[in-house]
């Protein structure tokens, strides 16, 4: 399933590693060198202005302007529909 992470973004839910609080990246050297390097490279996108949450995946680092529990209910909501059963066969069949 896809997630609108915000900006314009829509990235594969499988895709993502984690979602962190904006305020946090910064206030560790770990993320902050992260961040500094994954720039270098350009693999960073979106604004970091009015970002609330960084989102990670396996490619790119995207800033996301939602808060880190709206985008968590939006992957809660795909991962609950991924389990959801399909009957629109059964549906179009009747």
């Amino acid at each position: 399933m896809f997630i609108h992470i915000g900006n314009e973004n829509v990235i594969h839910s499988e895709q993502i590693i984690a979602i962190i609080d904006c305020n946090l990246v910064s206030s560790s050297v770990i993320n902050d060198e992260m961040m500094t390097a994954s720039k270098r490279e350009k693999k960073v996108i979106g604004p970091k202005k009015d970002a609330k949450a960084v989102v990670l995946t396996n490619d790119f680092i995207y800033y996301s302007t939602l808060s880190v529990s709206t985008l968590k209910k939006r992957s809660s909501m795909m991962s609950t529909i991924d389990r959801l059963d399909d009957y629109s066969e059964e549906i179009s069949n009747s």
